[in-house]
């Protein structure tokens, strides 16, 4: 009777054991969530902060116009739309502070990895071995999904080119030129410039995580290990899919002073020099991992 009390009051314990185990992941996995809402939140808001050039817009509507004329081979009204295409962008040009690239447009795309480090591992080695077998297409559909990013885009109009490209198409309308006009036409809508910036989403939970730590760890000791945890994996995947910071910190440095945190917390747990100097490497880390490219 005494060993089944005894056996039954260590079910208990581990039940309960395994229950908070489970609300602490899931405590984790809320705030890896919320940093990736707040992350698309400034994102988007970023992207109403843009100020696109309204007669950059519809200058750039007047020669798709023009375009179509030119199939329908109505020269006359190709010539009157390419004007009025030429007229917009010299409202912009008559700006002394003018930019030279004027956006247009900008859009928000989030491409959220949902596997862990070890998945990708194995995709990569996979892919290789595809590559390494000629099988390119097949290693292109595993390759396409290895991303876990947020990239804010603004697509910009070059005004150095665009408005010497719209002069050389009127000629050319006017010379009866209608092929050479809309070459060059189709050529400078598909010259505009792309400007990127792509943030990498594991790094951005791993910070939020270590903050939510340090801010749970004297009263909740197994919450802000599983917090630090969940940055740990967050971390080690966005290294398997290959990115990377132009900071001196590493991932393994990172690694490391996440596991001086751990064994602070599960020691004397005083953790508060240890937890700053981590949140400003991880911050300094993420901001040097974010990457601009321009195409």
């Amino acid at each position: 009777m005494r060993k089944l009390l005894l056996s039954s009051i260590v079910a208990l314990s581990l039940l309960g054991s395994s229950a908070y185990a489970l609300d602490a992941n899931a405590t984790s996995k809320s705030v890896s969530a919320n940093a990736l809402k707040v992350a698309k939140d400034n994102a988007n808001k970023q992207k109403g902060d843009v100020k696109v050039v309204k007669e950059a817009v519809e200058s750039i509507a007047l020669v798709a116009e023009t375009i179509r004329n030119i199939d329908a081979n109505k020269k006359d009204d190709a010539i009157k739309s390419l004007e009025k295409a030429i007229g917009k962008i010299e409202v912009v040009l008559s700006n002394p502070k003018a930019p030279a690239l004027i956006p247009v447009d900008a859009k928000v795309v989030v491409a959220e990895y949902l596997g862990d480090a070890y998945s990708a591992q194995n995709a990569v080695i996979t892919s290789i071995a595809l590559l390494q077998n000629k099988r390119v297409q097949d290693a292109r559909k595993i390759v396409q999904a290895l991303v876990d990013e947020i990239d804010f885009t603004t697509i910009n109009l070059p005004l150095a080119s665009y408005p010497g490209a719209l002069k050389l198409a009127a000629k050319d309308l006017q010379d009866n030129k209608l092929a050479e006009a809309r070459k060059v036409l189709v050529t400078t809508l598909n010259t505009f410039v792309q400007i990127t910036t792509v943030t990498p989403i594991g790094i951005l939970e791993a910070q939020d995580l270590i903050v939510a730590a340090s801010k749970v760890a004297k009263q909740d000791k197994k919450l802000a290990l599983a917090h630090l945890a969940a940055a740990k994996a967050a971390l080690k995947k966005d290294e398997a899919l290959g990115y990377t910071s132009t900071s001196d910190t590493t991932y393994k440095m990172l690694n490391e002073e996440i596991k001086k945190v751990e064994k602070e917390i599960r020691g004397k747990n005083k953790a508060e020099k240890l937890f700053e100097e981590l949140i400003n490497k991880i911050k300094e880390f993420k901001e040097k991992a974010l990457k601009t490219s321009k195409k």
